[in-house]
């Protein structure tokens, strides 16, 4: 079997360790241990005990925080990593739907405040506020997951941490053509944005390789507002309509709203499928829903995380751009339920056929 799938061994080992996570509110003050879960009482167990002489990191997440079983997710297991191998100490701050710039401005500056470097803002809504936060505080080292530079001029303290989401996107595609009975598959996503068109593209790009006549609907839960990625009622009426319509296999990029997306696919019954993304979804999704998972697009965020603070502990913090694709393990597909593993062969060649330049895959639909 080929490297991609060892990535796919990596993220399951990786998600086994996703828990709910202790949130800093607007006033900085954490709300986990009020009648929270098991899962977050862990998580505040963590930071609240990681005391080390390592490097202090504060994650700043996106609408949706941890628990999304996603991206969220996946940036903490990164940090729990760098507490475990490191001997880090972290903080942890979660956006709210609908907050206005200045709320993200001011969770960065808190953070900083307190000295906390690396910060690490997760998902591309942290941009803004990174770029306005991060030239009065020099010495403070920030990153953005899936960020950019919003000036010409580039913050010399400042990462942007990018991914081949569309790599990663067309081998779940080929997937599901190779899997589909309907030759009728669909997508969905949480916002209509460039970020999440690059999953589309990729989607429709594999299942075309492998069926130039399949029919692939997309549908978004949101053209612009980020409640797309933290609605399930809306990912389950989007993909329901899809499956409504003939598609027999559904994937989505929609962070949280991918919890409704799963319940439609075990609602429209046997032979229907979703397919999950940037975690391995299988491993964390209900029993009743886990029969119905294909696979997962993995999206190491807990790798970008991990080397973020890893870069700064070294000394040499990463600055600039920096892309995680196929070649660099950075993205891949999972085989937990064994769904498809009569096909890893068909899938690792598509990889290998990516990595060495035969397949250009597309990033925009």
């Amino acid at each position: 079997m080929r490297r991609v799938t060892t990535i796919a061994a990596l993220s399951a080992a990786v998600a086994l360790t996703f828990t709910g996570c202790a949130r800093q509110d607007d006033t900085g003050s954490s709300n986990a241990g009020n009648g929270g879960s098991e899962s977050s009482a862990s998580s505040a167990d963590l930071c609240e005990q990681a005391d080390g002489d390592g490097p202090k990191v504060a994650l700043a997440y996106d609408v949706g925080g941890v628990g999304d079983q996603s991206f969220n997710d996946a940036a903490y297991a990164g940090v729990k990593k760098a507490v475990e191998d490191l001997d880090a100490q972290c903080f942890e701050g979660e956006a709210a739907d609908g907050e206005p710039e200045s709320a993200r401005e001011e969770r960065l500056r808190g953070m900083a405040d307190q000295g906390y470097s690396p910060i690490i803002g997760v998902g591309f809504a942290y941009s803004e506020s990174v770029n306005a936060v991060a030239p009065d505080y020099p010495d403070i080292n920030f990153a953005v997951i899936d960020g950019f530079d919003p000036d010409e001029e580039p913050n010399d303290n400042v990462a942007y941490l990018g991914f081949a989401e569309e790599q990663g996107s067309f081998l779940v595609g080929a997937a599901a053509a190779l899997k589909t009975q309907s030759d009728h598959v669909g997508f969905v996503g949480g916002v209509n944005n460039d970020l999440i068109q690059k999953f589309e593209a990729g989607f429709a790009a594999g299942a075309q390789e492998v069926n130039p006549k399949i029919k692939v609907d997309v549908t978004y839960i949101e053209e612009s507002d980020l409640a797309g990625f933290a609605d399930p009622a809306g990912g389950k009426s989007a993909a329901q309509g899809l499956y409504d319509k003939g598609a027999d296999i559904v994937y989505h990029a929609s962070g949280a709203s991918g919890s409704g997306v799963f319940e439609a696919a075990a609602a429209a019954g046997e032979g229907n499928w979703a397919i999950g993304v940037d975690s391995d979804q299988y491993l964390t999704a209900p029993a009743d829903q886990k029969q119905h998972i294909l696979t997962s697009m993995l999206k190491r965020v807990d790798v970008a995380t991990f080397n973020a603070v890893q870069a700064v502990a070294d000394g040499e913090p990463l600055v600039s751009y920096t892309v995680y694709d196929l070649k660099a393990d950075g993205v891949g597909y999972s085989t937990s339920g064994g769904f498809v593993d009569d096909i890893t062969g068909e899938l690792d060649g598509y990889a290998e056929d990516i990595k060495s330049g035969k397949i250009k895959v597309p990033t925009a639909p």
